[in-house]
């Protein structure tokens, strides 16, 4: 790559971000392209996160992600949102429009993907267990009822948390039945039972955590599970489901699919196919 004063700058923005995978995956779609970008990482403090956006207009930069802490605070400094953005109340990709920072979220779209591609599975019709009610189950909602998913049943430690989020998106999708329990027996031993599809938006897993209450010998052999955490790259969740013969998937591949969305946004282009996730594997050592 060679970095001259006509070369585009994108970026990452976050705090912590340097164990972040998508400067080398972006980099290496870019330069598989012959694009003339260079998509950097920034640390960003929490209470730096104004003066950083403000930096990225003053700058130029024609794009950046946005992670963990900022994707929800960033959007009081951005001119306007998509609709997903806007419906699940936060961004992870922004983009230069004229003289616009204009918020995107492209978790869901990846999501989808991951789930047919590595799972085969396709969530019209389906019923699914969604366990956590934080952003990423946001995003998660948004993208399964858009692909009409049958019901959908969030599992959430509070119960009225899980409940506050059905309730605001039944208003949005009345072809799917919507509620909430809490994550712990006898409920979701009850659903668990009846359900095509497992997913995990939450954290657990990330230290070899579990989830003490939740049994997978009681799921169909038809269903899958798909756990949105990708390191470790077995989480306890998904060893579980391994040993006892289940489709399952990791993460990984919603990392992969929500940044070539975002690639795509921001350059025009599609990026070449396989490039990112094969930079992704190789640097994990897979």
């Amino acid at each position: 790559m060679i970095i001259s004063g006509k070369t585009k700058i994108l970026g990452i923005i976050g705090w912590p971000v340097d164990h972040s995978l998508s400067p080398l995956m972006q980099n290496a779609a870019l330069e598989e392209m012959g694009l003339d970008y260079a998509y950097v990482p920034f640390a960003v403090r929490e209470e730096g996160l104004g003066d950083a956006v403000r930096g990225m207009r003053a700058l130029g930069v024609v794009g950046f992600n946005v992670t963990i802490p900022h994707k929800s605070a960033v959007i009081p400094y951005l001119d306007r949102l998509s609709h997903d953005a806007a419906l699940i109340g936060a961004v992870n990709t922004v983009k230069r429009e004229g003289a616009d920072l204009v918020g995107y979220n492209t978790d869901g779209v990846g999501f989808l993907k991951s789930l047919r591609e590595d799972l085969g599975v396709d969530p019209a019709g389906a019923n699914i267990l969604l366990l956590g009610a934080g952003g990423a189950a946001r995003s998660a909602l948004v993208a399964l009822c858009q692909a009409d998913a049958a019901r959908i049943v969030i599992a959430n430690r509070s119960v009225e948390r899980g409940e506050a989020l059905a309730e605001e998106f039944r208003r949005h999708f009345a072809g799917t039945q919507i509620a909430a329990i809490g994550l712990g027996l006898p409920s979701v031993a009850d659903e668990i039972q009846k359900i095509d599809l497992l997913v995990n938006t939450t954290s657990v897993g990330m230290k070899g955590t579990s989830f003490e209450t939740l049994d997978l010998s009681l799921l169909s052999p038809q269903s899958s599970l798909y756990d949105m955490v990708y390191s470790p790259w077995e989480t306890p969740l998904i060893k579980d489901a391994l040993h006892r013969g289940l489709r399952c998937a990791n993460g990984i591949g919603m990392l992969v699919a929500q940044g070539e969305r975002a690639f795509e946004i921001w350059t025009g282009s599609v990026p070449p196919s396989g490039v990112m996730k094969r930079r992704i594997l190789a640097a994990l050592g897979r």
